[in-house]
């Protein structure tokens, strides 16, 4: 059933992408058309000859001087328009960005003398005039002189992206691209799988709300990074930083010292140009992280040391403090990153790239319990790699087709030693905190891994049918691969000889038992959609529609009060096929121009997106807990999550070069995933996912920018509201578990930031750049808990009902290019992130409301016992403070 499910899912597909592949497309590419016409007379100049320079894209305008050059890759370009009997023009700085039309209109002046040309710059209301939707297109030139290092930062600057969510969406809502392949984090979608520095990329598009058909597997928002391509001409680069974090808040964050340059280490280098001269052109970055991090432990105590301070009598208490008292980096991080590109031009018509991008990871979080044995804990390791190819052949000068083929391996790890019976795992009786409240022993005893492996094949097709209609359609398939493993260690003597349990031999269990989680899925998503992006002289309209399926190829338990038939005499569950899902979701975005400095836009959409992967298999075992509560289980029967948006947008130029836009949105949110609770037979409570919650967003937008010769300045900000039932899925399932009821009214979400504000300003010359960024945030919520002699104490408090402090942040980059012999530079690179040194405080106690600082009740303080810290020293949390001023300083040479 479950094929024949998923065949006529296919074959309702495959015929709508027989039909466009004869007509459509959409590649990582833009559009450049306009008219040619006689400056004096206005009459159309047919068969006037329009090209980019230096490349070998071109049209000929037609008897009404019309012409369109598609398939261009994203850059900046200078167009030429000639005829015979004119001054040819050319018109600079145009800017193509990916899936957007640059309207550039000529007009000629007509001459008797040939070789005599006009310069002109390209206007922004020609470059913005097909805009229905809220899209920040950022090229490597912007990215180059800000103080950014990666997407992530690019992103985060953009309006609507506040506290890294989207719009006010869960921060699981955005799909992840490089050139176009889904990049996404496919299991858990937070985050990527894979992913490119940013000196990698050519183009950061990022799609906030709605957005067009051609994008799915996301509810808020899109970011696709195109990577950067070789050409003829050979370019290079390599750096060496070292940082190191320098504060006046050393008493926050021990064991900072001045001197040790070697803190942050950060290794770059970059080549490409031509393997055969306009044929075959390479690509190639890599870069090297070692971070230690700005967050220290004191090593007292090692994990075999054994300690007692369970006893109020001080006399009782005994203490192998072994450790050397030095400091230990806690927050560490050592990466690789390497992007590689070839691209093969095999003909004027055809052109195939090949992508690999390989991504190496480890490092480990800080854990304020750990301070003093920092030692034993687990290291996060990741390594994946992606390979993809694209071929693009232009048919025609109206028609073209694009075909990608991706593959990615993505490993994950999470544990002490590799081996889970790895004879240096210790008795859990060393694993203890009681008294101080830091852990004086012991080691964390799970082991974890992942792998996922994607195959996804898509192609998408555009058709320019004439001047008015371009035809968009594709088709995407992914089929992933989850091999999951998640255990306990545990002590094979208590599971089997408990006559010996002080005796300790490391033991994991399979999936037939709860300390372990294990399976092997093998899911699908496929989409389709089919779009007509209709384009006149005062406006244009984005009309489409998308298809998405996707089926989670595994069974569920018929009966969910009896999932493995533990439980005899009631009702017996069998296992049944999940049901494979689709949904079709319209979307509609129209842009209107304002005579010649103002466009009007608006956009509505219907947005689905499948649940997590991870939601759908939780549990595997099925078994439940004997602990009410204790339990949560996957459910592959969820539904895909919808939202509808709106959005009204105005964009108007104030003077060359200045514009100002403002966007308006609201969206609903149904279906989100949460948890409901299920009673066995037997009464024994767990959780269930499902769709239940319900969220909205509303809010407003306003992007600031100018750009005159070397000066730049960009400056947005955001005003938003949050509201929903649940800040995330477990939420409602934890307050039962708690003794609390579900949220029975909107209530203001985790993230619900009032107000936002980012602003960019730099001076660039050819030989030195200096820029400087600012960021303020008006703080997010947090549940205020009151004392128990507070008579707030008595009154029912929902979540999030006050407010952490405002806060923000100056970054500055700086170089100096020193010239060198031939066209060699020696570059000084200058980083300085949280140049004030800001206290801010991100994380907050609950009685206080601030971070580093809590009411210590007497009862607390009469438990606390330790002869070396203090109970002042559990609440003071340096990690609920963001990073100190860290400045980072780089010598390179560029060719």
């Amino acid at each position: 059933m479950k094929n024949q499910r998923f065949l006529s899912s296919f074959l309702i597909v495959t015929p709508l992408l027989v039909l466009v592949m004869s007509f459509c497309v959409f590649a990582q590419s833009g559009k450049i058309s306009g008219k040619v016409t006689d400056a004096e007379t206005g009459e159309p100049l047919p068969g006037a000859n329009v090209t980019i320079v230096n490349t070998n894209y071109g049209a000929a305008a037609s008897l009404d001087g019309d012409y369109y050059i598609i398939n261009v890759p994203p850059g900046m370009y200078t167009v030429r328009a000639q005829f015979m009997g004119y001054k040819a023009t050319l018109v600079q700085n145009v800017d193509v960005d990916v899936n957007r039309t640059t309207d550039v209109d000529f007009k000629l002046v007509p001459s008797v003398i040939e070789g005599q040309e006009v310069v002109i710059e390209a206007s922004k209301v020609a470059q913005k005039k097909d805009q229905t939707s809220s899209i920040r297109n950022v090229g490597s030139e912007t990215i180059d002189i800000l103080p950014v290092e990666s997407v992530g930062s690019v992103v985060n600057l953009q309006a609507g992206v506040v506290a890294g969510h989207f719009r006010g969406g869960r921060d699981n809502e955005v799909n992840y691209m490089i050139d176009g392949m889904q990049t996404t984090n496919s299991f858990n979608s937070s985050g990527q799988s894979v992913s490119v520095t940013a000196d990698a990329v050519e183009e950061v598009e990022v799609i906030k709300g709605t957005f067009n058909a051609e994008y799915g597997r996301a509810m808020s928002g899109v970011v696709n990074a195109v990577t950067k391509s070789g050409s003829n001409a050979i370019h290079g680069r390599a750096s060496a930083f070292l940082g190191n974090y320098l504060t006046n808040h050393t008493d926050i964050f021990i064991g900072l010292k001045a001197s040790e340059i070697t803190r942050r280490q950060d290794y770059k280098v970059q080549l490409g140009g031509p393997v055969v001269r306009d044929k075959l052109f390479f690509f190639t970055d890599y870069r090297h992280e070692d971070n230690k991090g700005e967050h220290n432990g004191i090593r007292y105590f090692l994990p075999d040391d054994r300690s007692f301070y369970n006893d109020p009598n001080e006399a009782a208490w005994y203490s192998e403090r072994s450790g050397d008292s030095a400091y230990v980096p806690m927050n560490w991080g050592i990466s690789h990153n390497f992007t590689g590109k070839l691209t093969w031009n095999a003909t004027n018509d055809i052109k195939v790239q090949g992508l690999y991008v390989y991504n190496q990871s480890e490092g480990q979080g800080y854990s304020h319990g750990h301070k003093y044995r920092p030692d034993g804990r687990s290291t996060g390791q990741n390594q994946s790699q992606m390979v993809a190819l694209t071929l693009n052949h232009m048919i025609t000068q109206s028609l073209f087709y694009e075909a990608k083929l991706k593959y990615l391996h993505d490993d994950d790890q999470s544990y002490l030693y590799e081996n889970p019976y790895d004879e240096r795992y210790l008795h859990d009786r060393y694993n203890s905190n009681t008294g101080p409240g830091f852990y004086f022993g012991g080691q964390d005893k799970g082991h974890y891994t992942r792998t996922t492996q994607e195959l996804q094949a898509k192609v998408d097709l555009t058709w320019q049918v004439h001047k008015n209609h371009s035809i968009k359609s594709g088709i995407d398939f992914i089929q992933a691969d989850f091999n999951v493993k998640s255990q306990s260690i545990l002590n094979w003597y208590e599971l089997y000889d408990q006559a010996n349990a002080d005796r300790y031999r490391p033991w994991v269990l399979g999936d037939s038992s709860q300390s372990a989680d294990i399976y092997h899925k093998k899911p699908i998503d496929l989409s389709a959609y089919l779009q007509d992006k209709m384009e006149f002289d005062e406006m244009v309209i984005n009309f489409g529609a998308r298809f998405d399926y996707f089926d989670p190829n595994t069974t569920y338990p018929t009966d969910r009060r009896n999932p493995v038939n533990l439980i005899q005499g009631v009702s017996q569950t069998t296992l049944a096929e999940a049901d494979p899902k689709t949904q079709v979701s319209p979307r509609l975005g129209l842009s209107y121009q304002l005579g010649k400095a103002a466009l009007l836009r608006f956009s509505y959409g219907h947005f689905f997106q499948r649940p997590p992967y991870n939601t759908f298999y939780q549990n595997n075992s099925l078994l439940v807990s004997p602990s009410n509560f204790g339990t949560q289980q996957g459910n592959p029967q969820v539904r895909a999550q919808k939202t509808v948006q709106y959005e009204l947008g105005l964009w108007q130029e104030l003077m060359r070069d200045m514009g100002v836009e403002v966007a308006l949105f609201y969206r609903d949110i149904y279906d989100l995933l949460s948890m409901d609770i299920v009673y066995t037979y037997n009464q024994q409570i767990y959780g269930l996912y499902t769709n239940l919650d319900y969220g909205n967003a509303k809010g407003l937008e306003v992007t600031y920018d100018w750009a005159i010769s070397r000066f730049y300045v960009n400056a947005n900000y955001t005003l938003q509201y949050t509201r929903g039932n649940a800040d995330n899925p477990t939420t409602t399932f934890s307050r039962l578990g708690g003794n609390q009821d579900p949220i029975p009214r909107l209530i203001p979400m985790s993230w619900d930031q009032r107000h936002t504000f980012n602003a960019s300003v730099g001076y660039t010359t050819p030989v030195w750049s200096i820029s400087a960024t600012g960021r303020y945030n008006s703080g997010t919520p947090y549940t205020l808990s009151p004392l128990p002699e507070s008579t707030l104490s008595g009154v029912l408090l929902y979540p999030n009902n006050a407010k952490k402090p405002s806060n923000y942040s100056v970054d500055l980059y700086g170089y100096y290019n020193l010239p060198m012999a031939g066209n060699l530079n020696l570059k000084f690179e200058l980083y300085i992130y949280n140049l004030l040194d800001t206290l801010n405080e991100y994380g907050v106690y609950g009685r206080t409301g601030r971070a580093y600082t809590n009411i210590i009740l007497d009862s607390e303080r009469e438990n606390h016992r330790s002869d070396f810290n203090t109970i002042e020293d559990n609440m003071q949390n340096p990690s609920m403070y963001g990073a100190p001023r860290m400045v980072k300083f780089g010598v390179g040479v560029s060719f």
